[in-house]
């Protein structure tokens, strides 16, 4: 694998020729996703600035266009009419002031009459390299220019580390207020949440307290990307606990979840309604974010990076990795998140396979609707050897995924397998596979595992025993992939 040298990864872009020749090596490699957001070059990661505004979903990611590196962060903005359909539109928001030399990293968008407005953390290192976060905004018109102002609205808060980032916008009509939530870490090292006010969206921005979250108060050193979802009479407390260890998560210290509860703005404290729970319980999902401007009180659209912080994976060496998770619909149910995939994706099915040739379409779909134990291997080879491993056992009520039947294994030190106790019986697993990743859903939502995978050439087989009916649809490609920057 490739070491990068600083001066290599906080290169700037000047034009789009210097990364044509690096882009048509990247269309080569097999595990190029045929309808997930990807990156045209290098590295993506976070989701940012989620919003439906006049008949379109705008979604940004993180994107350093050098190589599979986190270096120099920029905004790359991709647009759809339906969620499903993606097409590229290139750089929104460059790291070219002082304030955000060192890159635009996450944040999200409030909607006006006429723009977007998006609300980011601007990198600055200094000479000495000590980090400086900025809390910034861009105004993108509805004519398509932008307009970055030419100061941050705020700087970092001088009693906590330098770790403040992804500032999440929320507005609030009861108290006529717009809240700014900060991830952030005290200086004794404990992750939370702070919050800025104002009357104003693009001004006057003053520093309201530290988010209270009774019996949060030591749970993992950093808390990035907050946010706090309000859906069917629920407030949902979102954000990514860092370098904490959760039963049954394996070594991975880096997580997504949640927490229901009720957020008092006046006291500035979210109280808890049970306990923190994982929005994904794959190998791979961080960073998630709802789209804002939605206009519907019972439900969320949430999207996430796939991917995790420090970890690798095979197309390093390709020079690119990451993409985002589909879209999924986010709903509550007996006090629990529930992520459905959504209904337009139906659009994308091509061809009906037929599952007694045990073939494993590159890109597809599968339905299966069953009762009773279950082995259900994906990626295996033509003999039925190794693969992904779906096992569930009626008894215990456990759904268990492996990928060390694969091939290509990475972040094996993290965990290879998972397992999740059901509430219910499992009777529906709906499972989107990629080029390279695969998404199962569990009983209409009750679950949801999120990995990448790299089969090879040979691992395009499955194996199923178990009773029960299954559809298998081939997907057609949706993600657009214009090389536009």
């Amino acid at each position: 694998m490739k070491e990068w040298t600083k001066e290599e990864r906080y290169r700037v872009l000047k034009n789009r020729e210097e990364i044509v020749d690096l882009h048509e090596r990247i269309k080569q490699s097999q595990y190029r996703q045929s309808y997930h957001i990807q990156p045209i070059t290098g590295l993506l990661n976070d989701p940012n600035g989620f919003v439906f505004h006049k008949d379109k979903w705008h979604l940004f990611y993180q994107w350093c266009p050098w190589g599979a590196v986190h270096g120099l962060k920029y905004w790359y903005h991709t647009e759809s009419s339906d969620l499903v359909h993606w097409d590229n539109k290139g750089i929104c928001i460059h790291p070219d002031q002082d304030f955000d030399n060192k890159g635009a990293y996450s944040g999200s968008a409030l909607v006006t009459n006429h723009s977007i407005y998006l609300y980011y953390t601007g990198n600055h290192r200094d000479e000495d390299w000590k980090r400086s976060s900025y809390t910034c905004l861009v105004n993108m018109r509805d004519d398509g220019t932008s307009h970055k102002y030419s100061k941050p609205l705020f700087g970092p808060h001088p009693s906590y580390t330098e770790h403040q980032r992804d500032p999440k916008i929320i507005y609030r009509k009861k108290e006529k207020m717009y809240y700014l939530l900060i991830g952030a870490q005290t200086a004794d090292k404990k992750g939370c949440i702070i919050v800025y006010k104002s009357p104003y969206h693009n001004k006057e921005w003053t520093f309201a307290g530290q988010l209270n979250v009774p019996g949060f108060e030591d749970f993992g050193d950093m808390w990035e990307c907050p946010s706090i979802e309000h859906i069917d009479d629920c407030d949902i407390l979102i954000f990514c606990p860092q370098h904490l260890s959760i039963p049954s998560r394996g070594n991975n210290i880096h997580h997504n979840g949640y927490i229901i509860g009720h957020m008092d703005y006046d006291t500035l404290t979210f109280t808890p309604d049970g306990q923190f729970h994982v929005l994904d319980f794959g190998f791979d999902s961080y960073a998630a974010e709802c789209a804002a401007n939605i206009n519907d009180q019972k439900k969320a659209i949430l999207v996430a990076w796939m991917g995790l912080p420090d970890a690798s994976y095979p197309t390093d060496d390709e020079e690119w990795s990451g993409c985002l998770t589909l879209p999924r619909e986010l709903t509550v149910r007996k006090r629990r998140l529930i992520q459905r995939p959504l209904k337009q994706l139906e659009t994308l099915r091509d061809k009906k396979v037929d599952p007694f040739n045990r073939e494993l379409p590159k890109c597809c779909e599968i339905d299966l609707r069953l009762h009773g134990n279950i082995d259900f291997n994906l990626f295996t080879k033509q003999d039925g050897s190794g693969g992904l491993m779906i096992h569930y056992d009626e008894s215990q009520k456990h759904i268990y995924i492996d990928r060390s039947g694969m091939t290509n294994r990475f972040n094996k030190e993290l965990g290879e397998s998972q397992t999740r106790i059901l509430d219910h019986p499992l009777n529906h697993l709906q499972i989107y596979i990629d080029a390279s990743s695969i998404e199962i859903f569990v009983n209409d939502g009750d679950a949801v595992f999120t990995s990448r995978v790299f089969p090879t050439k040979e691992e395009h087989f499955f194996s199923i025993i178990g009773e029960g009916t299954m559809q298998i649809y081939t997907l057609k490609s949706s993600n657009g992939n214009q090389f536009i920057v």
